[in-house]
């Protein structure tokens, strides 16, 4: 941000008082742009023991398959829109059993949260948003066709759990090493 929202005026960065972090401030009016992680919410969709993936039809990661999730939206909780991103991504209608994962991002500014959902009934579909949406057994998951790690690690999360019994909640970060990728 290069200028203030409130009053146009041109913004400085700095440590506002009794902050850590350095923001855009408005030496004009005072206004702090406070620029937060944006949380992306979906489901790990279940229909008779096999996990619904969809295969992207939009950038990023465009052909390979995920789990239906995406950005919350204001004035809706995180099931809500975990449930929404559901219907957009595979048209079809899921009820969220529990919160499973939380994966930070920090290098991208996200958070990423699963809930275990089942499907209502097989009605899926694709969508504008999946060129393909279809049930996989857990012994069959494209690994090497997953759009993203957040995606890997919950699926991991579900086969260890599934093996257990129990399905608990997990949570974890991914750290970008610009060294290694």
């Amino acid at each position: 941000m290069r200028f203030c929202p409130n009053c146009g005026h041109a913004v400085n960065m700095t440590i506002p008082k009794g902050d850590n972090r350095e923001r855009a401030v408005c030496p004009q009016c005072d206004f702090i742009d406070y620029d937060n992680p944006r949380l992306i919410t979906g489901t790990l969709p279940l229909y008779k023991g096999k996990v619904l993936l969809c295969k992207r039809n939009i950038e990023p990661r465009f052909g390979y398959w995920t789990l239906p999730a995406g950005f919350m939206e204001n004035q809706e909780t995180t099931r809500e829109g975990a449930l929404r991103e559901t219907l957009e991504e595979s048209g079809s209608n899921a009820t969220c059993k529990q919160a499973f994962s939380m994966i930070s991002i920090p290098h991208i500014n996200q958070i990423h949260l699963f809930y275990l959902a089942e499907l209502e009934q097989d009605d899926f579909h694709a969508t504008e948003e999946s060129s393909e949406v279809a049930l996989f057994d857990l012994d069959n998951i494209p690994w090497d066709e997953l759009a993203f790690s957040s995606v890997s690690k919950t699926l991991n999360f579900f086969i260890e759990d599934h093996k257990k019994g129990h399905y608990g909640f997990h949570e974890d970060t991914i750290i970008f090493n610009a060294v290694s990728e």
